[in-house]
């Protein structure tokens, strides 16, 4: 890479530190060179695993805090959606289910607004709205207190509320899996509440698009271990794969 492309995207991680996402338009007349070059510099950055992509431009990669609510809605989209749709299979009319804090899980909402006769329990004010569109589904919202950035419901008073059902089904969304395939996920107060979710439910399914597998988060929610099954978009690594026929976990991919 010669010295002009490596000041370029060291220009452009400059920014994305800065402002947490950056627009490959913006920067394409920022630093006088046209927006085919730019995307060129954002898809070699999002290889190194710098930033991830986004439409219009990308933001900065996860470590210890996570992207935006918004800019993780836009992330992988058609994915989620498959994932949704499978997972919304695996689900029975008259049943009922805990959703969590999630763009996933979000998704999954939207793919079971067809079905009849569920009760949802949820600590996600986005998925409460969307279900409310089913007229054929009963919404509990776990009271908690009330995180403005994503809609979530946190805290002691969403835990104990979630402990007082037993449900069918955990649909748990997370921000990341590594390979032993644990859970993870940034804020502790949500991380408790998943916990009481996967602890409350019969069977679990846990959602998450092939980028969680390359992604980091500081706090543990469980393992795959305790799920029954994975809905994720690609095959994840040889040792995941094995791990998951070991303890019974069953991938799907969408």
């Amino acid at each position: 890479m010669d010295e002009t492309n490596i000041a370029r995207h060291a220009a452009i991680l400059a920014q994305a530190r800065t402002q947490g996402k950056v627009s490959a338009t913006a920067l394409a007349s920022q630093l006088d060179v046209t927006v085919q070059t730019i995307r060129r510099d954002l898809r070699a950055l999002a290889a190194l695993g710098a930033v991830e992509r986004v439409h219009g431009g990308a933001v900065l990669a996860s470590g210890v805090g996570n992207i935006g609510y918004g800019d993780r809605r836009a992330l992988h989209r058609e994915a989620k959606a498959r994932i949704a749709a499978v997972t919304a299979r695996l689900i029975p009319h008259r049943a009922s289910l805990f959703l969590n804090i999630g763009t996933t899980t979000e998704s999954v909402a939207h793919a079971l607004r067809h079905h009849s006769d569920l009760m949802v329990v949820t600590n996600n004010l986005n998925v409460a709205n969307i279900l409310a569109q089913n007229p054929r589904c009963d919404v509990v919202v776990a009271g908690g207190q009330l995180r403005r950035a994503d809609g979530g419901l946190v805290g002691d008073l969403a835990t104990l509320a979630i402990e007082r059902f037993k449900v069918d089904y955990a649909i748990i969304g997370a921000s990341a899996i590594d390979g032993e395939g644990d859970l993870l996920d940034f804020d502790a107060q949500e991380v408790h509440v998943s916990r009481a979710i996967l602890a409350q439910a019969r069977q679990s399914i846990v959602v998450a698009d092939a980028s969680k597998f390359s992604r980091k988060a500081p706090m543990r929610i469980g393992s795959l271990m305790q799920a029954d099954d994975l809905v994720t978009d690609a095959v994840p690594s040889e040792r995941l794969v094995s791990a998951c026929a070991d303890w019974g976990t069953r991938i799907t991919l969408a």
